[in-house]
């Protein structure tokens, strides 16, 4: 299976049509979050709709710029894997929105209990596929992937104690936009692509090994 990744859209939606121009013919688009920046629905809608047409199978969740709203929509509109897990070709997508509560009090920003508790609920479905592939917005806490430019680590606990207890085997996060990169945990390859709003993606293939690169 070869999947596009972008995350951190910001309301450059054309940007995702230009990655997959470059990147070519893809079994799955996956959305990491923040289409918008406090945006609204019906803009995350046409955007959305606007990738269908370009990918067999659009997978998403919300950022923490997004809203409670737009998260309801991407349910509507079967893409959502906040909460859900979803199997494609033995393939399973899951994945949590938000981020963790931050002093910024960005729109869509949960405690970390809550989030623990809608990835697990994500993650029951698909914990049997040979490629499980987790999509939080936030990035597991304390990795190369949630690092300020200042240095301090500001990533999600909750994802961190998920990823080292179930052993995904791709994380794909997003939302610290200057911790463009990849780490390893145990036996999951951490993926921050950087932003999409930027030019920035990612493509996983799953055969004849998972592989990851980026733009």
């Amino acid at each position: 299976m070869r999947i596009a990744y972008v995350t951190d859209v910001h309301e450059h939606f054309e940007v995702v049509a230009d990655a997959l121009e470059q990147i070519g013919p893809v079994d799955a688009l996956v959305v990491g979050g923040d289409l918008t920046t406090g945006g609204t629905v019906q803009e995350a809608s046409q955007a959305v709709s606007a990738w269908q047409a370009l990918a067999p199978r659009v997978l998403a969740v919300a950022g923490n710029m997004d809203s409670t709203a737009i998260d309801a929509r991407l349910v509507e509109l079967c893409v959502s894997i906040d909460r859900r897990g979803v199997v494609v070709d033995d393939v399973g997508f899951f994945g949590v929105s938000a981020a963790p509560r931050s002093p910024l009090r960005t729109p869509y920003e949960l405690d970390e209990d809550e989030l623990a508790r809608r990835i697990e609920t994500a993650y029951s479905p698909i914990a049997s596929c040979s490629v499980r592939i987790f999509c939080p917005h936030a990035p597991p806490y304390d990795t190369a992937c949630d690092r300020l430019a200042s240095g301090q680590h500001v990533g999600s606990t909750s994802v961190r104690a998920f990823v080292d207890r179930a052993q995904p085997e791709l994380v794909l996060c997003g939302h610290i936009h200057e911790s463009r990169g990849t780490d390893r945990l145990g036996r999951s390859l951490v993926v921050n692509p950087g932003p999409a709003s930027a030019g920035h993606y990612a493509v996983a293939e799953t055969a004849p090994e998972l592989s990851v690169r980026f733009d």
